[in-house]
């Protein structure tokens, strides 16, 4: 296994200090734009930063992978020699586990993967593709990160991005040596989240935020970009006038393209990806926004482009692929990452959805230009995830012989789905229960995570007494308390999994409020700041059917997509 590249001991920068350079200077100054007196706005708002500052290539390798796993479907996947060369680690170093995504009535279940960017320069092959030497082995960032959901009954695909000047609080991690990364006591740019023991903590990141089950990570370096664009003969993209990412000092991408529709690759490929200066109003956001056309518009071009048969070619791109990769230890061998192909590849490109997490500047002391999730518009991004409803507002497939679930309903039990890549609850844990048999512990969190609330007194008493008038007669007020905004059982092995199901249906809660985690030594139900009175939790309010206009949805049948271009940066 390989870990070098997701190991790193450097000194973790201070909250509201830049993280990453991308494509400025040492100093942190906004270098001046071509042609133009105005100025960017930068994402670090333009502080001063620290000398040997590491300058990074803004790159998607990681969806460039996965769209090449999930729309080639090669037999190249089946060469077992490449078995070997799987670089694995582990999948969640948090101590919260959401137990995977779960069945819905009709037994399918929905996958949830998590893409990330490495910007380690940790080989000759990476290091050749740009970077300050000082930069060379030192600890990664995960400075892409995209959260794809496919949908249980593989209708649809949605991505969700998210910047990498976001500042979360991030969870304490454990690396499986029994190192332990401790909870921030503040908020940290999320793209520190590979440096605390890996890509695991990454994961624990985005499940500590969205409460979405991350069932797979994929994360790569970008010496793949060059090799994979190059198979496909290219990528068309579009800008809607003429670009020149190259500031008066120097700096920039070096990106240079006419008005109009071109085909790039190879390293003019990585230019692209990489490119700030020169979209839109000069931030990670446009970049986003770039990254987002560039994986559409290769995901259309796999599904016709008929150049991928040679296979010497095939082989050579999988090997690239491979050596560029860590996955999870739930795909380390070629014939899941093959099935997982054969699950992605039903999807056609009209039902790709990509979008950017919500997000709004920070107005916090030391944070200017950072942003923050978008609170109410965030979330609903996320809801939608979890409930399997479909970003485009297109709604999922409607199973033979039977009406589609409503959205935000929770699933009945069922026959988990057995489709390739996809991943089973059922297989692994007990089966239930009754509930006079079922030890529950109740602890009072209704004063909500931000703290702001007051405890309800007695509400732990309340509640067990609700829960064995309905059968748990074991049920029992628990002495500590917990501050939760929605009310959630958590769980500490695969054996309690079932029984901690059966409490939640008993009390109408959704498949989602069902936790795995270190927390707790048995069942226990966290009473949160939605069920501070009677007999049940406060309803949420009915779920979204389509992605707000925050989250800049972009549709993978879009052809005509086109960047606009940053004043004074055209030529």
């Amino acid at each position: 296994m390989r870990h070098s590249s997701v190991r790193g001991e450097g000194a973790t920068a201070q909250a509201g200090e830049e993280i990453s350079g991308g494509e400025a200077d040492a100093s942190g100054t906004v270098p001046p734009q071509r042609g133009g007196s105005g100025t960017a706005r930068r994402s670090d708002g333009g502080r001063p930063r620290r000398q040997g500052r590491r300058r990074v290539l803004r790159w998607t390798a990681s969806v460039l992978s996965l769209l090449i796993l999930g729309t080639a479907g090669a037999g190249y996947l089946y060469y077992q020699h490449l078995n070997g060369s799987i670089h694995t680690d582990a999948l969640n170093l948090g101590e919260t586990k959401l137990g995977g995504s779960k069945p819905n009535a009709f037994g399918q279940t929905p996958l949830n993967i998590l893409l990330i960017g490495s910007d380690a320069r940790d080989d000759a092959a990476n290091q050749a593709l740009g970077g300050a030497t000082d930069t060379f082995d030192g600890p990664p960032l995960a400075d892409v990160q995209m959260l794809l959901h496919l949908s249980a009954d593989r209708s649809n695909m949605s991505v969700v991005s998210m910047p990498r000047d976001t500042m979360l609080t991030m969870p304490k991690c454990t690396e499986p040596g029994g190192k332990v990364h401790p909870a921030s006591k503040g908020l940290v740019q999320t793209n520190e989240s590979l440096q605390r023991g890996g890509p695991g903590c990454t994961v624990a990141a985005w499940q500590e935020l969205t409460k979405i089950p991350i069932d797979h990570f994929m994360m790569i370096d970008f010496k793949g970009v060059v090799s994979m664009a190059d198979a496909i003969g290219g990528v068309p993209v579009c800008v809607e006038e003429n670009v020149h990412s190259r500031t008066r000092d120097g700096k920039g991408s070096g990106l240079k393209l006419p008005k109009g529709r071109s085909v790039i690759q190879g390293e003019q490929a990585l230019q692209w990806l990489r490119t700030r200066y020169g979209f839109e109003d000069g931030t990670d956001i446009g970049r986003t926004h770039a990254q987002h056309q560039y994986m559409t518009s290769m995901a259309r071009e796999f599904r016709k482009n008929a150049k991928l048969t040679n296979p010497v070619k095939l082989n050579s791109l999988a090997q690239a692929a491979i050596d560029a990769m860590v996955v999870d230890t739930g795909l380390n061998k070629i014939d899941k990452l093959y099935d997982l192909s054969m699950e992605l590849k039903k999807v056609p490109p009209g039902r790709i959805t990509m979008t950017t997490m919500p997000w709004v500047y920070s107005t916090k002391p030391g944070l200017d230009g950072r942003v923050e999730p978008m609170a109410n518009e965030a979330e609903a991004v996320f809801r939608m995830v979890r409930e399997d409803i479909a970003l485009d507002g297109k709604g999922n497939a409607t199973p033979e012989g039977g009406a589609s679930p409503s959205p935000g309903t929770s699933a009945t039990p069922g026959t988990p789905s057995t489709a390739p890549g996809t991943p089973s609850t059922a297989a692994t844990t007990a089966p239930a229960s009754a509930p006079a048999k079922i030890a529950v512990s109740v602890r009072n969190a209704t004063s909500g995570k931000d703290g702001a609330g007051t405890r309800v007194k007695n509400r732990a008493n309340e509640v067990a007494v609700l829960l064995t008038g309905k059968g748990f007669t074991k049920a029992a007020a628990d002495n500590q308390t917990g501050a939760e905004d929605t009310t959630v059982v958590r769980y500490a092995t695969d054996a309690q999994a079932a029984d901690a199901g059966v409490v939640a249906t008993a009390l109408g809660l959704p498949a989602t409020a069902v936790q795995k985690s270190e927390e707790v030594s048995g069942i226990t139900l966290y009473v949160g700041k939605d069920w501070r009175t009677g007999n049940a939790p406060t309803p949420p309010p009915p779920a979204p059917t389509v992605a707000p206009t925050s989250a800049h949805a972009l549709n993978g049948d879009n052809e005509g997509a086109c960047m606009p271009i940053q004043p004074g940066f055209t030529w």
